[in-house]
């Protein structure tokens, strides 16, 4: 049973996950995709019934400390024209749910979130304090906490073959004590918490510890996703821990000739067989936003029009790009 202290803190922190919505858009669309008309015309005439509700809750845009494609309040701008409901950012170094509460006071009437990133500009350990804070930023827009990315151990030692970043495991395979605390907040105010570029193995230690400590929207990073990808039965073994599943198009966009030039492109008859393991537990992203690379609302297209093709029914793809994700972000029941 929980002291009356901590009850009044969830009370708190709860109460500051209240929020509102916001908009972005694109110059770095070709020419002519979408005008300088107002705002009401724009929306009927660039209405895109492909991508109607859609909600991307993952993508990356300026300012960033990378090249980015387009800025946020830019893209904000494009997707509400395009028929989008919601959005979610992602920064690897800043967090970005700051920023979504004057996105949305420029682009009134779009659900705009943020979100935050555990790597180095936090401190050399996942940061419970830092989480704390972000949770409890005006607006309550902060939808995310991710565990590291670009700093992760397991990206290390994949890359560069050294055992340094910042861990969420232990010497002996345990989840650290302030990485389980982050998974207190976000259960305590019902936020995702994301397993960033951790190993699949360590996602399944991950979810593991999280239904012990009682997250509701635990995430798997995009599983499809370089030496990133799960196993169809390392998917199924976290979903039935109670994770939710992402699932990034960006794998079939990117390799030789597009601005990630390295990467191994991934067929879109793959791409689907992973959004057939449990559509119901899953979700798609586009990760996208690097220069070199398509448009967001782009490869968004591309996406559906990929899954449809090969075999989803358009409930299948519902679920994928509008429902599930609309409803981590808190938009509706999940």
């Amino acid at each position: 049973m929980k002291n009356n202290a901590t009850i009044s803190r969830r009370t708190f922190l709860k109460r500051s996950v209240a929020a509102g919505g916001a908009m972005m858009a694109s110059s770095l669309l070709p020419a002519g995709v979408f005008g300088a008309e107002d705002k009401q015309k724009g929306q009927e005439e660039h209405v895109d019934e492909l991508l109607q509700g859609v909600c991307d809750i993952h993508l990356h845009c300026a300012p960033d400390s990378k090249v980015r494609l387009t800025d946020e309040l830019s893209f904000i701008r494009d997707a509400q024209r395009t028929g989008y409901r919601a959005v979610m950012f992602k920064s690897n170094d800043f967090s970005c749910h700051d920023r979504t509460y004057l996105i949305r006071q420029a682009v009134p009437g779009f659900e705009v979130f943020g979100s935050m990133c555990m790597n180095r500009v936090h401190g050399e350990r996942v940061n419970p304090f830092a989480a704390e804070k972000a949770v409890s930023t005006t607006g309550g827009l902060c939808r995310c906490i991710w565990m590291p990315t670009q700093d992760a151990v397991y990206q290390n030692l994949s890359y560069y073959g050294k055992k340094e970043g910042i861990p969420v495991l232990d010497d002996n395979g345990q989840v650290l004590p302030e990485v389980v605390r982050v998974m207190e907040i976000c259960a305590e105010v019902d936020i995702i918490f994301a397993t960033g570029h951790s190993s699949p193995e360590e996602c399944i230690t991950l979810a593991r510890k999280a239904r012990e400590v009682g997250v509701g929207k635990f995430v798997v990073t995009h599983a499809n996703s370089g030496i990133w990808t799960m196993t169809h039965e390392q998917i199924k073994r976290c979903i039935e821990l109670g994770a939710w599943i992402e699932y990034s198009y960006i794998t079939n966009l990117w390799g030789p000739g597009t601005g990630l030039p390295d990467f191994t492109r991934l067929s879109d008859e793959a791409f689907a067989a992973f959004a057939r393991i449990n559509p119901e537990r899953s979700f798609i992203t586009t990760d996208l936003g690097q220069p070199g690379m398509p448009h967001p609302i782009d490869g968004m297209r591309r996406c559906i029009e990929a899954l449809l093709r090969n075999g989803l029914a358009q409930t299948e793809v519902d679920t994928l790009v509008r429902h599930n994700p609309s409803g981590l972000v808190g938009l509706t029941e999940l």
